[in-house]
């Protein structure tokens, strides 16, 4: 009886969930929108699937361009002007932001944010605005995807990191088309824009992502940049946007653009880009693993050889020979096998302590035959010279944008590194107890314990092929010398080699033996 009331009651349950569905498919329900405010730091989590979608509302009329960045520690995500992102309206990476110029009467303005590489990846984003007369970080950008793009660009290897970017533009008001970025060089262009390269290092030893969150937040406004970062160096237009710095492997570094317009005293950042210079997500050679068991073989010997070295060295001269050839050769080494081939690190380590011990072997060996002091002291006036350079342009003397020239860079560093050997080889002990003592207290103690050791000694032993030679020489005219009747060497290694041959034969039997008896 209750059947056919049944029947029309089910098909009103389908009929509208179906036009539940339909209307699902049809509202933008995919997107999760996500309020943001001017200068505030917002921590999003997001995911692959389901993009965020980041809006700002209430924008003053003074204000012309925002800047929506984001960062993440270690994974990619991307941020797009529309639901579905393409080449030129999109932008990828861990640290990476969007410039939108607004059109008169704006007041809102969205951006997409999705993760690339995992499921859910944890991010923050900030928003900041500029007004018109402010300068455009990337604004007249010839080089990337974006038509501006205000982000850093950042290239990491075991030895340089190289980071680029986009020149950037004269501010302009809602409305108007922007000044032209190649009509002229003078005052009222964008030539006039000056660039100062901020650098910012994160606590040591700490890879954790919320050390990165807070610091990355200390070098995202100017007065932040200002307050905390450490200014590297002042670029104008004419300068390439090209730069080189040390890497330090497991140390984060957070580099940022502050560009300025001189005219209004006014200026901008551009997004930061940070780098560890090793890879965190790796699952060997990460950024955990760097302090390897073979590093800390192969360096810790070398620290208790140098330490031989500079109390012992004078005495025991070959083996000192060694360790300077030692210094030489692997120092040249590593530098070539880490520009022109991509090895794993122990393979680099292992192929330049290899390469040290040919080199430590040549040294002893020319000492040995020859016995010239001048090469064996310009080999080590060469590394005391190339420390004192490095040490040089370790300090601000090295932040100088003249030497971000290479041909500038490099004929001042080989000066520096030649100046050194060229002074002192004339004194070539003297350039074997600075070099071997660097550093002021050993300096002081090596120095004085070899003085008093060798004060009675001459400067430098007699090489061993001039002692052979004598040796031979005495042997052979002074007849009572007990050693003149030695055999040559040539016969004594056949009496040698024939004891030894006799060794194999069998003793013959001869029958039976009787004592003789007398």
């Amino acid at each position: 009886m209750w059947l056919p009331g049944l029947v029309p009651l089910l098909l009103l349950l389908l009929l509208g969930s179906a036009r539940r569905e339909a209307a699902a498919e049809e509202s933008p329900v995919d997107f999760l929108p996500l309020e943001f405010s001017l200068g505030k730091f917002k921590t999003i989590l997001l995911n692959r699937t389901i993009p965020t979608e980041a809006v700002l509302r209430n924008i003053a009329s003074n204000v012309t361009v925002v800047i929506f960045q984001i960062h993440t520690h270690q994974k990619n995500v991307t941020i797009s002007f529309d639901k579905k992102p393409s080449v030129n309206n999109s932008a990828t990476g861990v640290d990476r932001g969007l410039v939108s110029l607004l059109r008169p009467q704006q007041n809102v303005c969205t951006w997409y944010l999705r993760a690339v590489d995992a499921d859910q990846v944890s991010s923050t984003a900030v928003s900041l605005s500029y007004t018109e007369k402010d300068p455009i970080p990337g604004g007249c950008n010839l080089e990337f995807a974006l038509e501006i793009d205000p982000n850093i660009y950042l290239e990491y290897n075991l030895v340089e990191t190289h980071i680029k970017f986009a020149p950037a533009n004269l501010g302009y008001p809602r409305g108007t088309n922007p000044p032209s970025c190649d009509s002229g060089i003078g005052q009222d262009t964008r030539w006039r824009l000056g660039y100062d390269i901020y650098q910012y290092f994160l606590p040591e030893n700490d890879l954790s992502e919320a050390a990165f969150v807070s610091h990355m937040r200390k070098m995202s406004e100017v007065q932040d940049i200002v307050a905390n970062g450490i200014r590297m160096m002042t670029l104008s237009s004419e300068d390439k946007t090209d730069l080189y710095f040390s890497s330090l492997p497991g140390q984060g570094v957070i580099y940022n653009v502050v560009v300025r317009d001189p005219l209004w005293n006014t200026s901008a950042a551009y997004v930061p880009i940070h780098t560890y210079a090793c890879n965190l997500s790796a699952a060997v050679d990460n950024c955990s693993s760097l302090r390897r068991l073979s590093t800390k073989v192969f360096f810790t010997t070398l620290a208790v050889l140098s330490l031989f070295v500079c109390f012992f060295g004078h005495r025991f001269w070959k083996t000192e020979l060694f360790f300077m050839g030692f210094f030489f050769m692997a120092f040249f080494f590593f530098i070539l096998i880490t520009r022109t081939a991509d090895l794993h690190y122990d393979v680099n380590l292992g192929l330049t302590a290899l390469a040290g011990i040919v080199g430590g072997l040549l040294l002893v060996l020319y000492w040995w035959r020859f016995g010239i002091v001048f090469l064996c002291m310009l080999v080590v006036g060469l590394e005391l010279g190339f420390l004192v350079a490095a040490t040089m342009f370790f300090t601000p003397l090295g932040d100088y944008k003249v030497f971000q020239d290479d041909a500038v860079f490099w004929v001042t560093f080989s000066c520096f590194a030649l100046m050194v050997p060229v002074v002192l080889v004339g004194c070539p002990r003297v350039v074997n107890f600075i070099l071997s003592a660097v550093w002021a207290m050993l300096a002081i103690g090596g120095i004085t314990v070899q003085l008093r050791r060798e004060r009675s000694e001459a400067p430098f032993p007699p090489h061993p092929y001039q002692l052979w030679k004598q040796e031979r020489e005495r042997r052979t005219t002074n007849i009572l010398d007990p050693s003149h009747h030695v055999p040559p060497l040539r016969e004594r290694i056949l009496s040698k080699l024939s004891q030894v041959k006799d060794l194999f034969h069998k003793e013959q039997l001869a029958g039976e033996r009787t004592p003789l008896l007398l």
